[in-house]
This record gives C-alpha cells, sequence and structure tokens, in this order.
C-alpha cells in the first residue's frame, strides 16, 4: 500500500532537515505504528504520503503511483484524521457529516450510525462548537472513515479521550483493519500501539532506527526472567529466575511444589523501555 525509499526532506524557512533518509513500506490490511516523541518527524511523514507537504526527495509510492503523480481522485482512497480536529465549529455534528460526505464520489455511511456508533447521537443536532475536545476528537474520527477508504492515517487517535471512548476508537481500527483496510497510525502513546499494531517503526529525528512487530521487539531486548511471589512460612517473598532450563531449578520446583503462590509471570520489556534503549530517547 505504501512504499517510502530513500526520503528526504527539509523545511525550506527553518532549513531544518526534517526528514532523512527514510525508507520503509506498509502493507495492505495491516496497522502500521510510527512511534517517536514530538517533534521526531512523524506527522511530517505522513503529511508527505497525504500529500499536504511536497518538494521531497526520494519516493514515496502509494496504491502503486508515485504520490506526486496523483491527482484530487487520491482522496476518495485514504482517510485521515489529524490530532487537531478539522471541522466546521458553526455546524452541527451531523451536518459536518453530510457537507464533507458530499465531497466524495464514494456511498458515505449514514451519519446517524457513525455517531451512534462513538456516542455521539444524542448530541448529533449541537453545533460543534459546544463541543469538549473528546467529543470533537470523535467526531473527526467517523469523518475520515465515512466514505470506506482503502488506506487511513490516524494522528494520535485517542488523544483527550477518556477510557471508555478510547477503547471504542481502538475497536473501530480493529474493525477497520479485519476488513483488510491499511490503518498508519502516529502515535507516542506506546500502549495503542501493542494493543493495535502488526508492525512498528521507531523514529527519532527524522531517522527510523528499527522497525519489527511488538511482541518479536517485546522478545529479542526483554529480560529472559520469570519473576514468581509466593508465600512460605508465613512470609511473602519475591523472586526471579532465569528462564533457560527452567524446568531443572531445583529451588524453582520447589517452590512450586511447596509454596503459596501469589503470582507468575515473564519479565517481557514494555514497547516504551524498548524505545528507550534504542534511541536513548524519552518519549516527550
Amino acid at each position: 500500500m505504501i512504499q517510502v525509499a530513500n526520503l528526504n526532506f527539509t523545511y525550506k524557512k527553518t532549513r531544518k532537515k526534517a526528514i532523512q533518509e527514510m525508507s520503509f513500506d506498509v502493507k495492505e490490511g495491516e496497522v502500521f505504528g510510527f512511534l517517536g516523541p514530538s517533534g521526531a518527524g512523524k506527522t511530517t511523514t505522513q503529511r508527505l504520503i497525504i500529500g499536504l507537504l511536497r518538494n521531497y526527495h526520494g519516493k514515496i509510492e502509494v496504491l502503486g503511483k508515485e504520490r506526486n503523480q496523483w491527482g484530487k481522485d487520491y482522496y476518495e482512497h485514504i482517510g485521515v484524521a489529524f490530532d487537531f480536529p478539522n471541522l466546521y465549529t458553526k455546524l452541527t455534528a451531523k451536518e459536518n457529516l453530510q457537507l464533507i460526505g458530499a465531497y466524495y464520489k464514494n456511498e458515505c455511511e449514514d451519519p446517524d450510525k457513525l455517531l451512534e456508533r462513538v456516542g455521539l447521537l444524542p448530541e448529533k443536532d449541537v453545533r460543534v462548537e459546544n463541543f469538549s475536545k473528546g467529543m470533537k476528537m470523535r467526531l473527526n474520527f467517523v469523518r475520515s472513515i465515512m466514505h470506506n477508504p482503502r488506506l487511513m492515517f490516524f494522528d494520535e487517535p485517542t488523544s483527550g479521550l477518556d477510557p471508555m471512548n478510547a477503547h471504542i476508537i481502538k475497536e473501530i481500527i480493529l474493525e477497520q483493519k479485519k476488513a483488510n483496510k491499511t490503518i498508519f497510525l502516529t502515535t507516542h502513546n506506546m500502549t495503542v500501539a501493542e494493543q493495535l499494531c502488526d508492525r512498528v517503526a521507531f523514529i527519532v529525528e527524522g531517522k527510523i532506527v528499527v522497525i519489527g512487530s511488538p511482541r518479536d521487539l517485546m522478545i529479542e531486548h526483554g529480560k529472559r526472567n520469570v519473576n514468581v511471589e509466593f508465600r512460605m512460612n508465613g512470609n511473602n517473598h519475591a523472586k526471579n529466575f532465569d528462564l533457560q532450563n527452567l524446568g531443572e531449578n531445583l529451588e524453582f520446583m520447589n517452590i512450586l511444589k511447596s509454596a503459596e503462590i501469589k503470582t507468575i509471570h515473564s519479565c517481557e520489556a514494555t514497547l516504551e523501555d524498548i524505545f528507550i534503549k534504542l534511541t536513548g530517547r524519552n518519549l516527550v
């Protein structure tokens, strides 16, 4: 769906080299996470692929065609939801969807159904200027998928949402994936990335550091230990054991047989742990 090779981009006014020799691909039907701290180049890369920024050097091929060769029909195939909602604030929620839906040749989904899906149906006739940020985020999200696009770009899709509404948005993203849609997700929220992404790319200062599945990265860079918390002889204890030849470890086997086990789990690294380890940077 997307092939990027040797991509470079410099902002003319600041002469800041925002993207440097970047190469990656996004497969059809996958959720691809672009992860990094603020200012790393995530949004710049996304805007280059969408077409909001031009004059890049290198290759950006989307849906089998170089990005700069696409015309306005490109936007029939993609959906975009930015971190800062782009809505008509003087219109109601339903009027926003009806107006934006009229821009597309594709048949759009019923606005009421979309609003109901994200809990905004009771406010369908309320002007968007009276919405909270979380309500605007939800409306902006369904606006981006209403025309049934093949490729979707989401920038911090759960930002400003409470846990329940964030869960709804993540559910919809996974439903889109199940329908073989492709999702390009930019975020600095590693928990969201772990839950949604098939593969992730770590980006720092305009460069990709590593690409891989969250699971593979956590296994590769995690500690191969097992932590056991148990109660023995009236006291609570905690012990770490190496996974190597664990079944032959007599102390571990003795604890399993004679102690009251409270918890037992392997010690995988989180994506944030791995990001810090590989880049030396925090996600801020």
